[in-house]
C-alpha cells in the first residue's frame, strides 16, 4: 500500500501565520495562532491503491526491470539453420572455394574468391548473432554484445587480410606444416628482414586476428546460453530439426576449434556452461531446446576433438610443429603434409 501526501497551497496558509494582533491573550489571537500552527502541520496521508501504478514504468536511474523466467522461445530453426549453413558455406568453403576454382579468375594479386567468402561473413555472421540475442527471452547486457559485436568485425578483418596471403602462398609453395622460418620458400628470403615481416603477418593470421575474432565470438554464445533456461520441463526438449543441425553445428565447430587453435577458450566456455546449468538445475530452471542444441553441440564438439587428436598422436612431422601440452593439429596443416602428397602422386600416374 503506497501513501500520497497532499500539502495545501502556501497561499491558502501563509496568512494565517502574519496576522498581527496588539492584544496575545485575546481569544481572537490565541486562535490566530492555533490556525498559524495547524497550517504548519501536513494533514495526514491518505492511501492510494496500488493497482493505480503501472508496475512496468521504469524506476529512476533506469533500474532494471524483472526478469519472468517462465517465459521460453521456441527453437530458432531459421536462424540456427542459416548460422550453420553459412558457416560451411563461408567459412569452412572459402580456402576450398580458393584452391578449386581457376587461378586465372582470380590473379594472385586481386583478392581470391575465399576472400568474398571472408567478407560475405564478416558482415552475416554479426547480423545473425543480434538477431539471436534480440530472440532471447530474457534481457541481456546489450552493451557488452556491442562491443563483442565491434570486436569480432574487428578481429575477422584483420584475419581476412593475413589469412588471404598466407593461403596465396600455397601457390609459390608455402608448407602449413612448417613454421614460417622452416618453409623453403621463406627461409632463403634476402634480406632476413623479410621474414620478419611475414612472421608478422603469420601473427597478425594465427594470433591477434583470432583471438579478436573467437573471443568475441564464444563470448556471445555464452551470453546468449544464459538466456536459455525456463522452469517447465517440457520445453526442455529438442524437436527433430534440431537433431539434424546438431551434427553439422558440431562438426563445424570441431573444425573452428581446430583450425583456429582455440581449443582452451572453447573448454573454459564449455565448462562456464557446464556450470551454469548446475546452478540453475538448484533453483528448479533446465535448458530450453535452443540451450540444449547448442550445448549438445559442445559436447559432440568435444568428442570430435579427441578422436582428432587421438589419430594423429604419433605423427612426428606434427608433433614437430605442435610442441606444447595441448597438442591438436589444425586440419590444413594434415592436408598440406599427407594429402596435397597424396593428390601430387596421383597426378604424376
Amino acid at each position: 500500500m503506497l501513501y500520497l501526501s497532499v500539502l495545501p497551497p502556501p497561499l491558502l496558509r501563509v496568512p494565517a501565520l502574519y496576522i498581527h494582533s496588539t492584544d496575545p491573550n485575546s481569544p481572537s489571537s490565541k486562535a490566530q495562532t492555533l490556525a498559524g500552527h495547524a497550517a504548519l502541520q501536513p494533514p495526514p496521508a491518505f492511501p492510494i491503491p496500488t493497482g493505480l501504478i503501472s508496475p512496468s514504468v521504469p524506476t529512476r536511474h533506469g533500474a532494471a526491470k524483472n526478469e519472468d523466467t517462465s517465459k521460453t522461445s521456441p527453437f530458432h530453426l531459421d536462424l540456427w539453420f542459416y548460422f550453420t549453413l553459412q558457416n560451411w558455406v563461408l567459412d569452412f568453403g572459402r580456402p576450398i572455394a580458393m584452391i578449386i576454382l581457376p587461378l586465372e579468375w582470380f590473379p594472385l594479386n586481386k583478392p581470391s574468391a575465399g576472400d568474398y567468402f571472408h567478407m560475405a561473413y564478416n558482415v552475416i555472421t554479426p547480423f545473425l548473432l543480434l538477431k539471436l540475442i534480440e530472440r532471447s527471452p530474457k534481457t541481456l547486457p546489450r552493451s557488452m554484445v556491442y562491443v563483442s559485436i565491434i570486436t569480432f568485425v574487428m578481429g575477422a578483418s584483420i584475419h581476412l587480410v593475413g589469412d588471404s596471403v598466407n593461403h596465396r602462398l600455397i601457390f609459390s609453395g608455402y608448407q602449413h606444416h612448417l613454421s614460417v622460418r622452416e618453409n623453403p620458400i621463406i627461409r632463403n628470403l634476402k634480406p632476413e628482414t623479410l621474414i620478419d615481416s611475414f612472421e608478422l603477418l603469420y601473427y597478425y593470421d594465427e594470433y591477434l586476428g583470432h583471438s579478436m575474432w573467437y573471443i568475441p565470438f564464444f563470448l556471445i554464445l555464452f551470453i546468449y546460453f544464459t538466456g536459455c533456461f525456463t522452469p517447465d520441463e517440457d520445453e526442455s526438449r529438442m524437436p527433430v530439426s534440431a537433431l539434424l543441425l546438431t551434427g553439422p553445428s558440431s562438426l563445424y565447430y570441431w573444425y573452428l576449434v581446430t583450425e583456429g587453435q582455440i581449443f582452451i577458450l572453447y573448454i573454459f566456455t564449455f565448462f562456464a556452461m557446464m556450470a551454469l546449468v548446475m546452478h540453475q538445475k538448484r533453483k528448479g530452471l533446465v535448458l530450453d531446446s535452443n540451450g540444449l542444441f547448442l550445448f549438445y553441440s559442445f559436447i559432440i564438439t568435444l568428442v570430435l576433438i579427441a578422436v582428432w587428436v587421438v589419430w594423429l598422436w604419433n605423427d612426428k612431422t606434427l608433433r614437430k610443429k605442435y610442441p606444447g601440452v595441448i597438442y591438436i593439429p589444425e586440419p590444413w596443416a594434415f592436408y598440406t603434409l599427407h594429402m596435397s602428397n597424396l593428390h601430387a602422386a596421383k597426378e604424376s600416374l
